[in-house]
């Protein structure tokens, strides 16, 4: 076996094992010519090569290797076993957050980070082998059609995503303004495949709404996140600094459906609230080992502040909920949130291509971790029903006398626009039929009383633009209603 070929591989399983830094590999890792890394002689890289040799045992793979070029039935290339190898070193950590980007899919990576605002606007994430939603974005195409935090995508275009990494399957998601994709999903509360036409759009690049919510007499300022890119501490900030001037009353911060971004981003916000005689977080390496990080925040905030989670938030969402809720007793309300309390980086290997790995466990104030556990609420609060209810798909036209979810579905959406509805346990009562016929009626749709596809559709639209509007928005109202309590009491 080539000695360049044994040294990428004794390298590839050092940067995994955490027994190399990562300014050897940024030299190292060069093509298999007789350049060397510059101001190392070709006598010292051999003597180095053999120093790895030596002190990493790699028999198996080294025989393995071999075997494969010897044997295989098919003509197969050292770079292919190579790139296999590393691949399947970052499969074996069970780590969904760390994986191997080849040449190719490095770069279609950044093309997809130039062109990150064509697309249906979605943050994917792969668990447990299969890919799924973390959270549509804001007015996004994956909103707007009804995707929600943890559907699992199934098919992209007819074609299972089963084998698919994290990335493959995002390319093939993506793509340019007007173009449709079609998906299937499987919903944790159906067990049908729901299928999803999405036409692909620009994602807005906003990433902080603000607003003044007036209650009696208090004034408390209403802050929504979508996500924590490069800009979005400083316009979090200007809106803050306008709340302030205006003598706010109460703070919301709303992180719903936010699924991160950048940590250094967040850790401007925190610095923010939490005064420097505490911590505002904490991060751990794979020793143990923790640092906490302090701010120059002489004193708390004047005013009560709330923080709006759900499923669908995420990282970074977590981070500013979680301690916010024990640095400054904020009061946390809505949904268990995501559950993703790990940092990644990514190292370039040399030739294009990188690796992504969990680095650091991040925690909170108090150091707590909250991986694949979430943020508990300190308030929970569900939404109505039909917040949870799936999109309609039928075989045939439903009638009265059946029984199914689809039927529940139709009644808890028919509840949710606000008709009178005789039951949402799935049962296609006449009294049932009588109220299907009046939506029916309403929105000049043949008056028949039976479920088909095209009301089914109709309805599924109505509830999601009643949801974007925020109708009904039950986690909204009890934040409010505890802000200006503690404002009130705080006077």
């Amino acid at each position: 076996m080539k000695k360049s070929v044994l040294m990428m591989l004794l390298i590839a399983a050092l940067v995994l094992g955490g027994g190399i830094s990562y300014a050897v590999t940024e030299w190292v890792l060069v093509d298999e010519s007789k350049t060397t890394p510059s101001g190392i002689t070709e006598e010292r890289y051999e003597e180095m090569l053999n120093e790895l040799s030596d002190s990493v045992q790699l028999p198996k793979v080294v025989q393995a290797f071999n075997q494969i070029q010897s044997n295989y039935i098919e003509d197969i290339t050292e770079q292919q076993l190579i790139e296999g190898a590393i691949s399947g070193m970052l499969e074996s950590l069970g780590d969904p957050y760390s994986e191997y980007l080849d040449v190719e899919t490095m770069e279609a990576f950044n093309e997809q980070i130039e062109a990150s605002f064509e697309g249906i606007g979605a943050e994917v994430s792969m668990i447990n082998g299969v890919v799924t939603i973390v959270s549509p974005l804001k007015d996004s195409p994956a909103e707007k059609a009804g995707l929600r935090p943890n559907d699992q995508v199934v098919t992209i275009e007819g074609e299972s995503t089963e084998g698919l990494d994290l990335l493959e399957a995002v390319s093939k998601i993506r793509g340019e303004k007007g173009t449709e994709v079609k998906i299937e999903v499987r919903r944790q509360n159906s067990d049908q495949l729901i299928p999803f036409t999405i036409t692909r759009d620009t994602i807005p690049l906003e990433t902080v709404y603000s607003d003044v919510i007036e209650q009696n007499d208090e004034q408390l300022g209403y802050i929504e996140i979508t996500n924590f890119s490069e800009t979005t501490a400083t316009r979090f900030k200007e809106e803050l600094t306008t709340f302030e001037s205006k003598g706010i009353d109460g703070l919301i911060i709303d992180v719903r459906g936010n699924p991160g971004g950048l940590l250094d981003v967040v850790q401007e916000i925190l610095r923010e609230f939490i005064p420097s005689d505490r911590p505002y977080m904490q991060v751990e390496d794979g020793n143990g080992e923790r640092e906490r990080f302090f701010s120059n925040t002489e004193a708390e905030k004047p005013y009560p502040v709330t923080v709006l989670i759900d499923e669908g938030s995420a990282s970074a969402s977590e981070i500013l909920a979680v301690s916010l809720k024990e640095a400054i007793h904020a009061n946390i309300v809505g949904q268990t949130s995501f559950g993703k309390g790990t940092v990644q980086t990514t190292l370039d290997m040399g030739d294009g291509s990188s690796l992504k790995l969990t680095i650091l466990k991040w925690l909170s104030a108090e150091g707590t971790s909250i991986h694949e556990v979430g943020v508990e609420p300190t308030v929970a609060v569900k939404q109505p029903d039909y917040y949870y209810s799936s999109p309609i798909v039928l075989d045939e036209t439903v009638k009265v006398d059946a029984v199914s979810t689809n039927v529940r579905f139709m009644q808890e959406m028919l509840k949710g626009l606000g008709y009178d509805i005789d039951r949402t346990d799935g049962y296609f009562s006449s009294e049932t039929a009588s109220t299907l016929k009046a939506f029916q009626d309403d929105q000049g749709l043949s008056v028949t009383g039976d479920l088909n596809q095209e009301t089914a559709e109709r309805l599924q639209g109505e509830i999601i633009q009643r949801i974007r509007d925020g109708k009904d928005d039950r986690q909204k109202e009890e934040a409010i209603d505890i802000t200006r309590q503690q404002a009130q009491t705080n006077e």
